[in-house]
C-alpha cells in the first residue's frame, strides 16, 4: 500500500471520528429526557456532599431535593454531560461549568456554596475532603521566581481599570478590611484596617518600613502620610507598580515612599519594620524558610513585623478551580505553617488575630460593587469572565462564612526586644 494511500486512510479515519463526535454531541443536546440512572447519580452526588439543604433542577425541569431539605437555593444543571463532569471532579468542574453557563444557581449564590461547604465538612463526609486534597496535590507546583512573576501577571496585571471598578476608591486595597462598626463604608473600613495594622506595629515618625507585596501602593502612601514613616515597597506586578508610582507623584510624601518592581526575595537594606499584607498566600509553603531569612537579614536589632494573610485551620491547598483560573500559585497556610517562617529564626510572636468575618463582609462589599459594574466588566472582557469572577467572589464569601478560610494577622519581633506595649490599649484608643 503506497504512502499516499496510508495518508488518505488516516485522514479519513480522523474525519470519521470527528463526524461521530459531532453526531453524538447533537444527539446529546437533543436528548432532553432524564433517565433513572441520571436521577440515581444526582441523589448519590447530594449524599456524597452531605445532603446540603439545596435542590437540583435538571435539564427537563425535574427537581431533586434531599429528604427534609427546605433551603431556597437551587442548582440548575442544563445538560447531561454537565452532570457527568460535575460528578467526576466537582471542585474543578463546578467553576468551569458555571462560567460557561452550563450550570446555574437560582437564589443566593454565596448561601448555596456555604451550605455545600458546611455539609462537606461534616464528619461523615471526611472521605470527600480526603479525595479533594488528593486532587489538589497533583496540581501543586513550587513558586519559583519566574513562575511567581507569571502567576502575579495573570491575576494582577489584567487591568488596573477593572479593579478600580469595585475596590475602595482612594487606596485600592485588595485585602481584608476592618469593620469596628457594622455600618461602615468600604472606604472607612479599609482605612480602619490600615490604622489597625499601624497601631499594632506602633509606627511613629522616623521609622523605616519595608513592605513585601504592596499592591497598588495604597498602604505605603497611608503609612507615610498618616504616621510619618519612610517606606520602601516591593512588588512584581508591573501594572500595580506603575499605578503606585504615578499616584504618589501628586502627594507631598513622594520623598518618603519608594516603589521597587522586584521580588520579596531580593529585599535589601535595614529596617525598623517589616510588613506584608496579603502576599503570603502567593509565596508557597516551600519558600517560607527563605522568607524568614529575608526578614531576619533586613530587620534591625529591635525590629518588629506583621504578616496579614488568608489562612486555613489545617494545612491544605486552595480550591482547584480558583488556583487554575483565578489565583495561580496561591496557597493559604495554616497558622502552624506560618510559624515555619518565624520559629527557625527564634522570632517572638506577640499577637495573633483572626479577622475571618471581617473578610466575609469585605467580600460582600466587593461583590455588590462588582455586580453594579457587571455591564462595564462584560464590555471589557466577556460573559464568561463576569460569571467566573462572580463565582470567585461568592465562593470566597462562602469560604469565610462557613469557616473554610481564615484571615490571620501575626505580629512578631526579635526575641530580645523588650520595647513592647504592656496592654492592647493603643489598638483601640
Amino acid at each position: 500500500m503506497g504512502k499516499e494511500r496510508l495518508l488518505s486512510l488516516d485522514t479519513t479515519c480522523r474525519e470519521d471520528k470527528q463526524v461521530t463526535r459531532e453526531i453524538a454531541a447533537v444527539a446529546l443536546e437533543k436528548d432532553k429526557t432524564v433517565a433513572a440512572f441520571d436521577r440515581l447519580l444526582v441523589k448519590a452526588m447530594l449524599k456524597g456532599v452531605g445532603n446540603p439543604p439545596i435542590s437540583i433542577r435538571l435539564w427537563n425541569n425535574e427537581e431533586i431535593r434531599p429528604e427534609g431539605a427546605s433551603g431556597g437555593e437551587r442548582l440548575v444543571i442544563r445538560d447531561r454531560r454537565a452532570l457527568y463532569q460535575l460528578i467526576l471532579n466537582p471542585e474543578l468542574h463546578f467553576g468551569e461549568l458555571y462560567s460557561a453557563g452550563r450550570i446555574d444557581v437560582e437564589g443566593d449564590l454565596p448561601a448555596l456554596l456555604a451550605s455545600i461547604y458546611r455539609a462537606i465538612n461534616r464528619p461523615d463526609t471526611a472521605w470527600l475532603s480526603f479525595l479533594i486534597a488528593k486532587w489538589r496535590k497533583r496540581s501543586r507546583r513550587a513558586n519559583t521566581l519566574s513562575r511567581a512573576r507569571r502567576n502575579i501577571h495573570r491575576h494582577y496585571d489584567i487591568g488596573n481599570d477593572f479593579y478600580q471598578l469595585w475596590l475602595d476608591r482612594e487606596y485600592a486595597q485588595y485585602t481584608c478590611a476592618y469593620f469596628p462598626g457594622p455600618d461602615m463604608s468600604l472606604e472607612e473600613a479599609q482605612e480602619a484596617k490600615m490604622h489597625h495594622v499601624c497601631r499594632k506595629l506602633r509606627l511613629r515618625p522616623g521609622l523605616s518600613v519595608v513592605e513585601a507585596g504592596c499592591g497598588w501602593g495604597g498602604f505605603a502612601r497611608f503609612m507615610a502620610s498618616k504616621y510619618g514613616v519612610k517606606v520602601r515597597a516591593y512588588n512584581i506586578s508591573h501594572q500595580q507598580v506603575l499605578h503606585a508610582r504615578e499616584k504618589v507623584k501628586s502627594e507631598d510624601i513622594a520623598g518618603q515612599v519608594e516603589y521597587i518592581e522586584d521580588d520579596y526575595r531580593n529585599i535589601h537594606g535595614d529596617y525598623d519594620i517589616f510588613v506584608s499584607i496579603g502576599m503570603l498566600e502567593h509565596v508557597g509553603i516551600e519558600n517560607y524558610g527563605e522568607l524568614g531569612r529575608v526578614i531576619d537579614r533586613c530587620l534591625k536589632e529591635n525590629g518588629a513585623g506583621l504578616i496579614h494573610s488568608i489562612g486555613r485551620n489545617q494545612p491544605g491547598l486552595l480550591n482547584s478551580w480558583i488556583e487554575a483560573k483565578i489565583f495561580p500559585g496561591a496557597c493559604p497556610p495554616s497558622l502552624g505553617q506560618m510559624m515555619n517562617i518565624l520559629e527557625p529564626l527564634e522570632f517572638s510572636v506577640l499577637d495573633v488575630e483572626n479577622l475571618r468575618l471581617h473578610y466575609a463582609l469585605t467580600l460582600q462589599h466587593w461583590l455588590s460593587r462588582f455586580e453594579g459594574q457587571q455591564d462595564v466588566v462584560r464590555q471589557m472582557f466577556d460573559e464568561h469572565f463576569v460569571r467566573a469572577w462572580r463565582l470567585y467572589l461568592s465562593g470566597s464569601i462562602a469560604a469565610f462564612t462557613s469557616g473554610q478560610m481564615q484571615l490571620f494577622q501575626v505580629l512578631f519581633t526579635r526575641k530580645h526586644n523588650n520595647d513592647l506595649a504592656m496592654t492592647r490599649a493603643h489598638l483601640y484608643g
